[in-house]
């Protein structure tokens, strides 16, 4: 759920509904988005696997994982609460995401939901939850479609919403997405400091039993 809170992404989804053509914007959206959980996901289970952390010998080296995934959550919540934003230059040019998503192109709301979903220390510390248990392939597989559900759900939300009552859902997220982009760096200072003290907490205690 924490690695699900991303307020680029849902700021993404505002656009893609405002767009031209909002149903198609959106599924090639989410598609670039679930690709990139997908990938990322697998890629994430073989390296735990290759690297033995999945052994029960290994019992360490995990929490030892997750206690640097929690140091470094944290690390990241405090860069971002001291750095002042900056404000913005006349005539500079958008961000690399916010060019793309004025492209109407099908390829470049693609790229976008790669783009946006790159790994997050909650995500990873997921999947190294699921690589890690003693379960068969079936259910190891199972958990990780659950997470990859999870990880895009303000994607496919707000779609189901947009598709059941187009103009109510569209006024709301207008709102939402004004108040996200108010507050967008305190949501992401307060998710990285939830997802760092809970990995750095779990890691200490494994370590210290």
């Amino acid at each position: 759920m924490l690695a699900a809170l991303s307020p680029p992404a849902l700021l993404a989804v505002a656009v893609y509904l405002s767009s031209a053509n909002p149903r198609r914007s959106m599924l090639i959206y989410l598609a670039g988005a679930v690709t990139m959980t997908v990938v990322l996901g697998i890629v994430i289970l073989v390296a735990i696997h290759a690297g033995g952390l999945s052994r029960p010998s290994q019992r360490q080296p995990r929490y030892g994982l997750r206690l640097g995934l929690g140091i470094l959550a944290l690390g990241a919540a405090i860069f971002i609460a001291r750095r002042q934003p900056k404000p913005p230059k006349p005539g500079k040019k958008p961000g690399l995401v916010a060019r793309i998503m004025a492209h109407p192109a099908p390829i470049a709301a693609f790229a976008v939901g790669l783009l946006l979903f790159t790994p997050s220390a909650s995500f990873i510390a997921a999947v190294q939850v699921i690589a890690t248990a003693r379960a068969s392939l079936g259910l190891i597989v199972l958990a990780l479609a659950v997470v990859v559900i999870i990880d895009v759900m303000f994607i496919w939300l707000p779609f189901i919403l947009y598709l059941a009552a187009p103009d109510a859902t569209a006024r709301h997220l207008k709102a939402a997405t004004a108040w996200i982009k108010a507050h967008s760096r305190v949501i992401t200072v307060v998710v990285l400091l939830i997802a760092g003290i809970l990995l750095t907490v779990n890691g200490a205690a494994g370590l210290a039993t």
